[in-house]
């Protein structure tokens, strides 16, 4: 169904994406992108900067000594419903039966890889009702102080409202920027705790503060979006989006993935729902061949609710990995789609190191992924190339394609020319995480959790990513359209992805 669509946008004129041409990956940049007119005056932060790791540093502390999200945002929930918000956290939207939203994720570095992805959410997400931004909304540690550029700035002329859901790096400040621009919620009362020589005193000893928000410099950034339709206030971290014919679910994951037990409660109760439901997630559930579902406080997993059938999901969105990825899986008789839609903005997490795809039943065939594996592979070998100046690293999008056809075992999905595999290939291959190391090395995964965020680029082709989601009564239909920072895709946004969900 994908390649046929393909096919048929390319046939009404529509940029082929990058399953289909090597120019459709963005290979053939002849003309940067009019984003780069967007783009603030100012440098934004670099994940090469140590700073910026010490900044980022309550991630190793969380999993260190434990995660305090749970509790913290049990504060900031007990102050929302103090202040008068609906304690069932719904939002009704007057959207009629048939709608369509955009699902953006992990958005906020606030430079050339964010701001990429504008020009082709503006165009394609035109008619939609609201957009969604799915984690991570403001790097690297979530202030408040940092919206104008990474929030309010990139998505000025969207004339639609945006909600959103925290990612980790949002949790870095306490969540405090995040309550204040989305919920418009007042700062927690500080809490004192004398120093104790135990995990949570060393923790906090540790723990990085949220910085105090300059009022007067957020009015500002707020002006950027003071339309009336763009203008709302959801009432937590945590939501559920009512709308006739669906039920779209953001549930707050924190820093470490886990759910406590009040939002898991709450979860229980609006599954109940008989409407078709949709969930959006800080962390995705299935991923990299690996099933990563969000642990339950008192018990059992995230996809335990996602999985029964009396609760109707048809689909399961994540962000944190900056890539995309879908795995339709099957429950019973029916298929759930989850997705991961982490490309909107940061640095991208490298396909190459995805081994052939087995987990939860699904079959590498009709798994998907964006940018393909060989794209990846060849962009990290010209980057490493260049900046470790040794001209064998570099895989040309062919060599790299026939080098991940015969390690993952299947076939190209665009045509490519035969490419006999040389030694030389496969060690650049070795390094950079796409072919088996001797000794069983795991430099593919190592690849994955540091290499790729110390690899961030401000130049096309970026491979990001946005979703266009449409609702009808009968049928919801889930688009990845592709961002690489190249005028021609840029004018006319590639579908890398699509499927139809039936809802009756």
């Amino acid at each position: 169904m994908v390649m046929a669509d393909i096919g048929q946008a390319a046939e009404r004129g529509r940029e082929v994406s990058s399953r289909v041409s090597k120019e459709g990956a963005g290979w053939s940049c002849a003309q940067t992108g009019t984003f780069t007119d967007l783009l603030p005056s100012k440098e934004t932060f670099s994940w090469l900067n140590p700073r910026t790791i010490w900044r980022s540093r309550n991630e190793v502390l969380a999993i260190l000594f434990g995660d305090p999200s749970g509790q913290v945002r049990a504060r900031w929930v007990g102050s929302q419903r103090d202040r008068g918000v609906d304690p069932s956290f719904r939002i009704p939207m007057d959207v009629g039966p048939q709608f369509s939203f955009l699902v953006l994720g992990d958005t906020g570095e606030g430079d050339a890889s964010q701001y990429a992805v504008v020009p082709g959410m503006l165009k394609v997400g035109e008619d939609t009702a609201f957009a969604v931004v799915a984690s991570d909304v403001i790097y690297p540690t979530g202030s408040g102080n940092e919206y104008e550029d990474k929030f309010f700035r990139p998505y000025q002329d969207y004339r639609a409202p945006i909600y959103a859901i925290p990612g980790n790096h949002d949790w870095y400040d306490g969540l405090g920027g995040f309550m204040r621009v989305f919920c418009d919620a007042p700062a927690l009362a500080a809490e004192s705790e004398g120093f104790k020589l135990s995990p949570s005193g060393l923790r906090g000893l540790l723990w990085r503060k949220p910085e105090k928000i300059d009022e007067a410099r957020l009015a500002r950034a707020r002006e950027r979006r003071a339309r009336p339709e763009q203008r709302v206030v959801q009432p937590a971290p945590y939501w559920a989006m009512e709308t006739p014919g669906l039920l779209i679910v953001g549930v707050d994951t924190g820093i470490r993935g886990e759910i406590d037990r009040e939002q898991a409660d709450w979860l229980r109760t609006v599954s109940r729902d008989p409407r078709p439901k949709v969930l959006i997630t800080g962390k995705p559930i299935y991923t990299r061949n690996e099933y990563k579902p969000s642990k339950l406080a008192g018990g059992g997993t995230i996809d335990d609710i996602v999985t029964d059938p009396a609760h109707n999901y048809v689909a399961a969105i994540g962000g944190d990995v900056h890539n995309y990825q879908r795995f339709p899986v099957k429950v019973g008789d029916r298929t759930i789609q989850y997705l991961v839609a982490g490309g909107s903005g940061a640095f991208m997490h490298a396909t190459h190191t995805i081994p052939r795809v087995t987990v939860g039943g699904v079959d590498e065939d009709d798994y998907r992924c964006y940018p393909l594996r060989g794209d990846s592979l060849s962009f990290y070998s010209r980057l490493y190339s260049d900046r470790l100046r040794m001209r064998w690293l570099y895989l040309t999008p062919d060599e790299s394609a026939a080098l991940m056809s015969r390690q993952i075992g299947n076939t190209p999905v665009r045509d490519t020319p035969v490419v006999p595999i040389t030694r030389r290939m496969r060690w650049a291959a070795r390094i950079l995480g796409g072919w088996p190391m001797p000794l069983r090395l795991p430099v593919g995964r190592t690849f994955h959790r540091y290499l790729s965020e110390l690899s961030d680029w401000d130049t096309p082709p970026f491979f990001k990513s946005f979703l266009h989601v449409s609702v009808t009564p009968e049928v919801l239909t889930i688009r990845c359209f592709a961002a690489t920072g190249c005028l021609r895709q840029e004018i006319e946004p590639p579908i890398e992805d699509e499927i139809a969900i039936p809802l009756v």
